[in-house]
């Protein structure tokens, strides 16, 4: 492949993203602060946190702090998720070790909310991300990596559609033990074989008048 002319691309995670169930929109404490505590912190929520390098957070003034210094530190660019019909914050996600001069970067520390999970409007937060930094960005490589005893995150990359590329053996120490970590990627390649099946997915017509599925996302990949 000849990248001569290639240039860097843009920082990911400075716009706005709106979807026909889901809006993400760029962390702001002032705004965000009350809504996502309660969304995915708090001990109601602290297995949110479990396989996580950071967290879990009881007090809200201790979520704000060290959220932001773990975002300051990885300069993560992160996104809060609202429904749309309510406006309600239901969960986040970062963009992170963004490599911008190789057009290269990873979605992590995710986190969904109870009314968030295994719903039509987390897979349409995912399907937001991803196209932003292809479609809309010109991104090379989409990174998913998790603790490797992870396996609802192992399930979920693969489903939607991130490739398992390898185990990185003791690759951090994490909450007083060590963690394996596994990583996914999607090329740009990928997501332009992808993205029809998302659509299709994503379509009213996949819903019966409950709401529920049609198929399957990771149906639509076979």
């Amino acid at each position: 492949m000849n990248l001569a002319d290639w240039q860097p691309c843009e920082r990911p995670g400075q716009t706005r993203l709106v979807g026909s169930r889901i809006i993400l929109e760029p962390l702001d404490w002032s705004r965000h602060r009350e809504g996502l505590f309660a969304a995915i912190a708090g001990p109601e929520n602290s297995s949110v946190w479990d396989y996580m390098p950071h967290g879990p957070y009881d007090e809200i003034q201790e979520f704000e702090t060290a959220f932001e210094a773990n975002r300051e530190a990885g300069q993560w660019e992160t996104l809060v998720f609202r429904q749309r019909d309510d406006g309600r914050i239901v969960g986040t996600s970062s963009y992170m070790r963004i490599r911008a001069a190789h057009g290269s970067v990873e979605i992590g520390s995710v986190a969904f909310g109870a009314d968030l999970k295994r719903t039509a409007a987390a897979k349409e937060a995912m399907y937001l991300m991803a196209s932003h930094v292809f479609d809309t960005l010109g991104y090379r490589r989409y990174e998913w990596k998790c603790h490797n005893d992870n396996l609802a995150s192992k399930r979920a990359a693969e489903r939607l559609g991130f490739v398992y590329e390898g185990t990185f053996r003791n690759d951090m120490v994490v909450k007083g033990g060590s963690r394996d970590t596994a990583w996914f990627a999607m090329t740009d390649a990928d997501w332009q074989r992808l993205k029809p099946d998302y659509n299709a997915w994503l379509s009213p017509e996949n819903f019966d008048s409950s709401g529920c599925q049609r198929r399957r996302l990771g149906e639509m990949f076979q």
